[in-house]
């Protein structure tokens, strides 16, 4: 049996490195070029816009009763995306500053999950909670203060706390919107008519984007 001497033996091993190598470049570019793919789906066409990945879902969603709206609801106005701060004064002793950051600086981002409950809301409703009695109006804190949702409607309070404490913030279903004045943008963004900014994912509901 012929053997291989040192010298091809050392050839072969440079050949197979070679193309180990060329193997593993391949790779890296491929992943790169998927972490690139991913990227541009997933990132805003412009700030404060929406990926087309997330347009692409948004618009597969928004259904009737949901009314959709356009990007220009949101543009840049006097006070952001407003013509004016929030109304003064919210009900169930929101904050004031951290109502009009998000409703009209913001479109992206919430109060901690968990916020509505250390309002008086729950207090304030126990009654109506306790009795399965009655329905409250949820308002814009924009400057206009256009009612947005009423709730509970078509369920009960139980299953409306309920869903609102799984989900970290008030929830709010289709029936119990007031679509006169909400609309859901490509990108699944939920804003008033008036540029407040409600949800970035329709349909549980910033406490603080709404008076109470």
């Amino acid at each position: 049996m012929a053997k291989l001497s040192a010298s091809t033996a050392s050839s072969s091993g440079r050949r197979c490195e070679k193309r180990g190598g060329t193997v593993a470049f391949g790779t890296i570019a491929a992943i790169l070029v998927l972490i690139g793919a991913i990227i541009a789906l997933t990132m805003p066409s412009k700030q404060g816009g929406s990926s087309p990945l997330s347009r692409l879902f948004a618009d597969a969603q928004c259904t009737e009763p949901c009314v959709p709206g356009s990007e220009a609801i949101m543009k840049q106005k006097a006070h952001g995306t407003s013509e004016y701060p929030v109304q003064q004064n919210l009900r169930w002793e929101v904050d004031w500053d951290t109502a009009d950051r998000i409703n009209n600086f913001n479109r992206h981002y919430a109060e901690f999950a968990g916020y509505w409950e250390s309002t008086s809301f729950l207090s304030e409703f126990k009654e109506n909670i306790e009795n399965e009695s009655g329905e409250v109006t949820f308002y814009d804190s924009g400057w206009k203060g256009s009612p947005l949702f009423t709730a509970p409607r078509d369920r009960s309070w139980k299953d409306f706390i309920a869903e609102s404490k799984k989900h970290g913030w008030p929830s709010f279903r289709d029936s119990e919107v007031d679509w006169d004045y909400a609309r859901v943008l490509p990108g699944g963004e939920m804003v008033s008519v008036d540029g407040s900014h409600l949800v970035s994912e329709n349909c549980c509901i910033q406490g603080v984007c709404v008076q109470y």
